[in-house]
């Protein structure tokens, strides 16, 4: 009977740690919209792009090359035309901290802009979902949940925030695993913060 080695985890992929200059070209709506369907849809064209957007081919890609500029798409090299270029999302991982503008006015703008879009993304992901027509088992798989019964410190909330993400670490499969056959691509959004207490009158 033979055994088959135990697959080691893949190495952690290093992030990109938006600075100032970064953070101001991507922090548009627009093109936080095209980087997500490229992060989440894969490679794709200006036209096709800008027929799921609903805007014009000419402004999709212009922001495209903006992207490009700024190191967050590429193109997929071997695939289109002179006149159709296909692009892709650089395979780098994201990091914001966003102490880093904290005195930075220039930046606040841009810092605005990036999580308004990000949590109008995440918020619109959610709604989309439940509107959408999913049989029993999936329906059923899924959850949207909170819990607000929690009282941390700031090292506590950074040890749980560590723990959930070595969790979906452990559930993400190898770069070249093969899918099971009725598998279907999974966001996870994972959303932890501190509150702030409400007074008493």
């Amino acid at each position: 009977m033979s055994e088959e080695p135990a697959r080691l985890p893949e190495p952690a992929r290093p992030a990109r740690r938006l600075d100032a200059r970064s953070l101001r070209g991507l922090a548009h709506p627009l093109r936080m919209s095209i980087y997500e369907l490229l992060a989440l849809d894969g490679p794709a064209t200006a036209t096709r792009l800008a027929e799921r957007l609903g805007e014009n081919t000419g402004t999709v890609s212009w922001h495209l090359r903006h992207l490009a500029e700024h190191g967050f798409i590429e193109e997929e090299s071997g695939r289109g035309t002179k006149r159709e270029r296909w692009w892709k999302r650089v395979d780098v991982p994201n990091e914001l901290n966003t102490a880093d503008f904290r005195d930075d006015p220039d930046t606040r703008g841009a810092l605005s802009v990036y999580l308004h879009e990000v949590a109008q993304q995440y918020f619109s992901r959610v709604v989309k979902y439940f509107g959408e027509d999913w049989d029993d088992r999936w329906r059923s798989a899924g959850t949207v949940s909170d819990w607000s019964d929690l009282r941390m410190n700031p090292a506590q909330l950074e040890a749980l925030n560590a723990e959930l993400m070595a969790v979906i670490a452990r559930h993400t499969a190898a770069s070249d695993a093969e899918p099971a056959p009725d598998a279907l691509p999974v966001v996870v959004q994972l959303q932890s913060f501190p509150r702030k207490e409400g007074g008493t009158a």
